[in-house]
């Protein structure tokens, strides 16, 4: 089985994600791992990524596309992957498509004003890299090293709605391309972590 996870930040997908590739036994592909792992290689498609990151550009389609044609040849993705992250654009979308034959894209679908809750209510800690929510932990410390917990700059309710915004416009026409093609599978992501993996699998079949 062949998948691309879709969903806004905050939305769950990387938790939903590891559940369902692990379920069904086939590869998590996160592109953005994927291009850190090419780096630390330092293969040559790392080595440009690296080159445009380090000068504060974006890594283009081509060498993304190249790292994803060569990640789902690998051998754990013989019984199928998960794409995370990726694509990104339509014209991504179209690159993908020559390389593989997508079975369902999920959507998953939170209320913005929810997505801004969960993301702005995120406290860290700075030592040991613990996450908690102000709604399930009222207090300042850390549970696990005693660390003063803090708010990320980009977990600011303004921050998260500029960013929910800038996906929206970036994803919307993804979302219409895979519904035109009877690929779309939308996912109420507003629910109990279970009750969302429960309602991705009914999806996906």
């Amino acid at each position: 089985m062949k998948l691309i996870f879709l969903g806004p930040p905050g939305a769950g997908k990387g938790t939903q994600a590891e559940r369902i590739a692990e379920a069904r036994q086939i590869a998590h592909i996160s592109t953005g791992d994927m291009l850190r792992a090419e780096m630390r290689r330092g293969t040559e498609l790392g080595l440009a990524a690296k080159g445009l990151m380090e000068r504060g550009e974006l890594v283009p389609d081509e060498i993304i596309i190249r790292m994803v044609e060569q990640r789902v040849q690998q051998p754990d993705c013989e019984n199928g992957f998960l794409l995370d992250g990726f694509p990104r654009t339509v014209a991504q979308a179209d690159a993908l498509a020559a390389i593989a034959d997508i079975d369902h894209v999920v959507d998953l679908d939170v209320p913005f004003d929810r997505l801004v809750d969960r993301i702005s209510g995120r406290r860290m800690c700075p030592d040991c890299g613990a996450a908690y929510h102000i709604v399930s932990h009222s207090s300042e410390t850390c549970d696990h090293c005693g660390a003063t917990l803090y708010q990320r700059n980009d977990d600011t309710a303004e921050t998260v709605r500029n960013r929910l915004h800038v996906y929206q416009e970036q994803t919307q026409p993804l979302i219409d391309y895979y519904r035109e093609r009877g690929l779309l599978r939308k996912v109420n992501g507003d629910q109990d972590v279970d009750a969302v993996t429960s309602e991705v699998e009914k999806a996906i079949g």
